[in-house]
């Protein structure tokens, strides 16, 4: 994780999202500020953890690399991607597995966290559902003014996700809002 943080000035109009991309072996995390129409990054990587590793090595490092986001930026809200279906029981049980890694720490800070489909995600972020994984890191990379070329496909997928749950969050007073999970 980087050590870059920002000080951030508090105000009703803007929040502080985390957006997770949540994988076993690289999940992906962005945290902007947004007041809906700007966009600001204040940080962004991978929690990865090796291939051979064992699955208690993966889920610790998640567990511990969400913990020090949230300790660390403080977010008021994140927004994962909702779990796919897998006719591959043991795959779905991973993600499942991961997912509850990252949530831990989150809800136990009292973080909402939202749910958004990949297809509501890219369209979202890019007008359409349908959009592919360099069309979403170019237009992220717009938005966010960042040189997205060498970042991982994870990490502009979470920035993605936060970009979707800021434009959901402030669109029409949040009338679209999904329940928190």
């Amino acid at each position: 994780m980087k050590n870059n943080s920002v000080n951030r000035e508090s105000s009703r109009s803007q929040v502080s999202i985390l957006g997770l991309d949540v994988a076993l072996r690289k999940t992906g995390y962005g945290i902007i500020d947004s007041n809906g129409q700007e966009f600001k990054v204040i940080d962004c990587g991978l929690i990865s953890t090796p291939q051979k590793a064992p699955l208690s090595e993966c889920l610790r490092r998640l567990h511990r690399g969400v913990g020090e986001m949230v300790s660390e930026y403080a977010p008021q809200m994140t927004g994962i991607e909702s779990g796919f279906f897998y006719k591959n029981a043991k795959t779905a049980m991973l993600l499942g597995s991961a997912r509850g890694a990252v949530m831990g720490p989150i809800a136990e800070a009292g973080i909402p966290i939202y749910e958004y489909s990949p297809r509501r995600i890219k369209q979202a972020v890019c007008g359409y559902g349908n959009a592919d994984k360099k069309q979403i890191a170019r237009l992220v990379g717009q938005m966010l003014s960042l040189n997205t070329e060498e970042m991982s496909d994870d990490v502009t997928d979470a920035l993605g996700i936060a970009i979707c749950h800021a434009h959901t969050y402030f669109t029409n007073q949040g009338a679209f809002l999904p329940e928190p999970v």
